[in-house]
């Protein structure tokens, strides 16, 4: 599947200034017949636009009031904040847009995005069911901005072959991120071209949000509980200091291309013993003939935590009938039996503990070697805040990680640098 975190570049800026100045009047939709007509800008391709096609198909045949559009928007969903903008900037918009939950706040302080708390805080599935990740992540200021529509979480991959050949054991849950960076030095083979991990090193949110799970471990946070700064100074400082080891050693691989697909192919290719990933990288893993297993992220105090990156459809206002119309459509995409075809089709984890309930979906948990560790990590997960100064820490963080990843920074240095700018996007009234 595309849709993987690899992708996930955020628009900085001044993209969220366009967000706010749509304001035409938009058509109701309705037709002669009564029935309404919604747009859709899902962002897949591949199998998960086949799976989301296939979904809007069924809806369409039973809900004969309501027509659901998936043919618009041209876009992938790594483009889709700066389409959304200039169609939001021009007054000419969906009624439902696949976007990343990292890019929420911003595109939320459109009027025109719907407030679905009641709708989702007293729908079907109930709110409680869903995931604590699932809330947070469409949560902004109190009020649910947005539907979910995917979920993931972070944990390591591993290369069983690779780790019989260099006579080490497997990892195990509970190990420490010191055991990481020791095995990563033990499997490292430079004359073979093996590599211990690796790790995006282009600076985008790729390579930002692997690095939380280890602050959050530590006890730091992305923004100071007053606001004013960020809250992982001394915690952001550690978790690079555990990424400068791996580079000493030479023991990780650095990924020089956005996406992280280098990255990936390199674990394919039978040449890289580890890699933190996400459930989405699972078939090609298994297309690959990999002897593989997951194992939770290593950590420093012994708790478990992980971080997941919700994404979801956000509605935009185009009159009642359209806005009605496309909440039901979110709603019913939500439900346990949609969301386990959805889920399984496109590499994701399910919204809601009624969808792992699901006979389907614990069958395609049975029969997919690892997935348990992933949807058991949701327990432990969080997410990034749904904060409007998000894509300006996230890049002043990138900057700080690609300068110790390529030894051109120390740690201590390369957070001072990461504080001065985030610390002044955060005094930015918003």
């Amino acid at each position: 599947m595309t849709r993987a975190i690899a992708r996930r570049r955020l628009l900085l800026g001044a993209a969220a200034a366009g967000v706010l100045a749509g304001c035409a009047g938009p058509s109701d939709g309705v037709g002669a017949d009564g029935r309404v007509t919604v747009e859709l800008w899902h962002g897949q391709n591949d199998t998960a636009r086949k799976a989301v096609e296939a979904l809007v198909a069924e809806f369409n045949r039973t809900h004969p009031r309501i027509r659901v559009d998936s043919s618009g928007g041209g876009v992938l969903a790594d483009a889709m904040l700066q389409k959304v903008t200039a169609a939001l900037a021009a007054g000419s918009y969906p009624d439902i847009a696949y976007v990343f939950g990292s890019d929420l706040a911003s595109v939320a302080r459109s009027p025109r995005v719907v407030d679905l708390t009641s709708a989702l805080h007293n729908g079907s599935p109930a709110w409680n069911s869903f995931w604590a990740p699932v809330r947070d992540a469409v949560t902004v200021n109190g009020k649910v901005r947005a539907a979910p529509a995917v979920l993931d979480s972070l944990a390591v991959v591993y290369n069983k072959k690779l780790f019989r050949q260099a006579g080490v054991p497997f990892p195990e849950p509970g190990w420490s991120w010191d055991e990481f960076t020791d095995t990563a030095r033990r499997l490292t083979d430079s004359g073979r071209g093996v590599f211990g991990t690796g790790w995006p090193g282009t600076g985008d949110e790729d390579t930002v949000w692997r690095l939380w799970p280890m602050i959050w471990d530590l006890g730091g946070d992305v923004v100071a509980a007053d606001g004013k700064g960020i809250g992982f100074a001394r915690q952001g400082t550690r978790a690079l200091e555990t990424l400068a080891r791996l580079t000493r050693d030479k023991s990780v691989y650095v990924d020089p291309k956005p996406g992280g697909e280098q990255m990936y192919q390199v674990f394919l290719g039978g040449r890289m013993a580890m890699v933190a990933t996400g459930p989405w990288q699972l078939p090609d893993i298994i297309a690959a003939k990999v002897d593989y297993d997951v194992v939770p992220l290593p950590t420093y105090n012994g708790r478990p935590v992980t971080i997941s990156g919700p994404d979801t459809w956000t509605v935009f206002d185009n009159g009642e009938a359209r806005s009605r119309a496309a909440v039901e459509f979110v709603r019913w995409m939500s439900r346990p039996a949609q969301d386990a075809r959805w889920g399984i089709s496109a590499g994701s984890l399910p919204l809601s503990s009624g969808t792992a309930r699901r006979p389907e979906w614990r069958a395609h948990s049975a029969a997919t070697r690892g997935l348990d560790v992933f949807t058991d990590a949701l327990d432990s997960a969080r997410v990034r805040p749904v904060h409007a100064a998000y894509p300006q820490i996230s890049q002043a963080l990138g900057e700080a990680i690609v300068s110790v990843l390529l030894g051109k920074d120390s740690p201590a240095h390369a957070i001072r640098r990461c504080a001065d700018r985030a610390d002044a996007a955060l005094l930015i009234p918003r």
